[in-house]
Formats: structure tokens, sequence, C-alpha cells
């Protein structure tokens, strides 16, 4: 029953309360201080619901009374009206939070297929994500790049630094699709390319332990189509992760800098195995699937002649796409965002019928 997990939060924040008013060590004190912080908003919405059942009971009361159930029933409404809004309320406070939601991100975007123009779209891409970060004041540090003689991409590795970034951009995960007209096409018919998109969680060491004897780490001479990311010093660094064979690399002027920037991107993958293998290990768990990061999934398409961007996960369509390139995509995000809470309430919901 509903009201028997509300009352079970209750004990467990009236036990934290007396425990914390006690002597505990240090990292007791820690952790039940958050979980306290935690649930105190919630419980404060918790004992107005309790208050209304209360006053419903009160009022049905009434009914009983025949000089007052006139009265009685108009208040029933406003107290029934009332309990219905407290309690999608406190529905919504009750999702599970995704404990990545904090983190700065680690984003990899790879040019698929459709050749040059694949990789046009990749830098369109990059440079979405860098305006972005620009207007919600992230920091970002690139990585890895591989560039093209058109001035395209064909892969780029960043991380992008700000606060809960990754409860925003985790659905940016998947299969992006553009279609409109090449430069180099003479003919004026429109090609659909795509380029792949994985956002992931920044791990901490705390996440991950990677002993050394479990690396092999390379040096080597920087390569690309120029500018002002190569250089001719052997100051790349390659990471090889022995036990899974993950491969990453950093290519930028300092080699003790692109060595902790190839072990962060190596640890962050290795996270992101590590959650994926854990919920493939709870077949029955309930998972929304808006934000699954499936990078096989095709998320949205970018359609240049119409001028709409569209995502396909949510139905959604927005007929401003240069605004969308340019960094704006708080729509989208806020109707995905909506569509996994929306999901995460009636999986709440099921299993409260249970």
């Amino acid at each position: 029953m509903f009201e028997e997990k509300l009352q079970k939060i209750v004990d467990r924040f009236e036990f934290l309360e007396k425990e914390l008013q006690g002597h505990l060590d240090r990292s007791k004190l820690e952790e039940y201080s958050k979980e306290y912080s935690e649930l105190k908003d919630v419980r404060e919405v918790i004992s107005q619901f309790f208050s209304i059942l209360e006053e419903i009971e009160d009022t049905t009361l009434l009914l009983k009374d025949k000089d007052y159930v006139s009265l009685a029933e108009k208040e029933l409404l406003a107290l029934k009206s009332k309990k219905e809004a407290i309690e999608q309320n406190l529905r919504l406070l009750l999702i599970p939070k995704d404990i990545n939601d904090e983190r700065s991100v680690i984003i990899e975007i790879r040019a698929g297929t459709g050749g040059d123009e694949a990789s046009l779209f990749a830098s369109d891409l990059f440079n979405m994500y860098e305006r972005f970060a620009e207007k919600n004041s992230c920091k970002i540090e690139l990585i890895e790049e591989t560039t093209t003689d058109l001035g395209g991409l064909k892969e780029v590795i960043f991380h992008l630094k700000g606060e809960k970034i990754f409860s925003k951009l985790k659905f940016e995960s998947g299969v992006h699709r553009v279609q409109r007209v090449p430069s180099t096409e003479s003919s004026g018919r429109i090609h659909t390319s795509a380029a792949t998109v994985a956002v992931l969680p920044e791990a901490k060491a705390i996440d991950i332990e990677i002993l050394p004897n479990e690396i092999r780490i390379d040096t080597m001479r920087s390569s690309g189509a120029g500018g002002q990311h190569v250089n001719t010093t052997d100051s790349a660094v390659r990471i090889t992760h022995l036990p899974t064979g993950i491969v990453v690399t950093s290519s930028e002027k300092s080699q003790h800098q692109n060595r902790a920037r190839a072990m962060e991107v190596l640890r962050t993958r290795l996270y992101d195995l590590h959650l994926k293998n854990q919920s493939n290990s709870i077949a029955s768990q309930r998972k929304s699937q808006i934000g699954s990061g499936d990078r096989s999934e095709r998320i949205r398409t970018y359609n240049f002649p119409q001028g709409r961007v569209t995502d396909h996960r949510i139905n959604l369509t927005l007929y401003k796409l240069e605004d969308v390139l340019n960094g704006d995509l708080e729509e989208i995000i806020n109707g995905l965002i909506s569509a996994e809470r929306l999901e995460a309430m009636t999986a709440f919901e099921i299993d409260d019928e249970k």
C-alpha cells in the first residue's frame, strides 16, 4: 500500500533524526546526514498528506449529521482535490534518482554512415554541444579528435564539466541522423547521413580501481589532418586495458596531461561497462527506456530542407533547427525528462498495486 510505503519513510526519517543527536563516527555521520537531508523535504510533504487523510476522515463523519451534509460534501471535494495534488507531488519525489545525475560527462561523437557528409555532421554536433556548454556555464576539455580534409570530424572525445550535466545530456546517447543537400551535391539531391553520440557519466577513482598490471601505456607521435591540436613530439598517449581490451588515446600537447585524460576516459568507459552489466543482470527490474543510452537506437533527425528537428522517442518535432544547432536544447531535454518521469511514475504505481 502507498500509505505503508510512506510510513516506512517516516520511520526511517525519525530513526536518522534520533541517531544524529547521538555520537556517531565520521563515516556514519556523513552517511546519515546525507540521507536525512534527502528525506527532509519528502517528510514534510508526507506530513501534509497524512494530515489531509485525517481531515477527510473527520469530515466524512459529518455526513451523518443532516445539518452539515451539504457543507461536508463541499469540503470533501476540496480536500480530495488537495489530496490528489499532494499525492502526485509525492510520487514525483519518490521516483528513484539516477545516482549519476550529479556528475560531469565525457562525450564521444563518431561519424557513421554517409562518408564526408557524416563527418561534417559530427562536427556540427560537436559545435552544438560546445554552444550548449557556453549557455550553461560548462567547461569543455578536448581529449581526442580525428579530423578530415574537409573540416569534418571522424571522431571527437571531450570532457564536459558542469553541475548536474549528466541529468541533462544523458538522453543524447544514440544515433543522430541528418537530412540535407551536401555542398558537393550538384543535382540538389538530399542525402541522409548519421553520427553516433555516447554520453558517459564521469567516473571517479573511487568508482573504478585500475591496477598498474592491468594496463599498457604507449607514447606516440600525434597524427591528424593538421591544425592547432597536432604537434611534432611523441606526446600522444595510448592506454590499453588488458582485461577488457579497451583502448583509449589522448593527443594534446602535454604527455602528462594526455596520460591523465586518457585514464579519465578509460575509467569512465569501465564505469559505463559496469553500469550496463549491473543493469543487464537484473532482468526483472523495470527501467525507463527514455534515457537508456542505447547507442544503436536512432533517436533524432535533423532535417535541413524543412528546418525541423524530430526526437523519435517522444515524437517531438520542433521547427527551430538553427536554434537547436546553436545549443538551444532545453525544450528537447525538458520533454525527455518529463517522459522519463511519467514512465517512472507508472512503474511506481504498478509496484504500489502489488
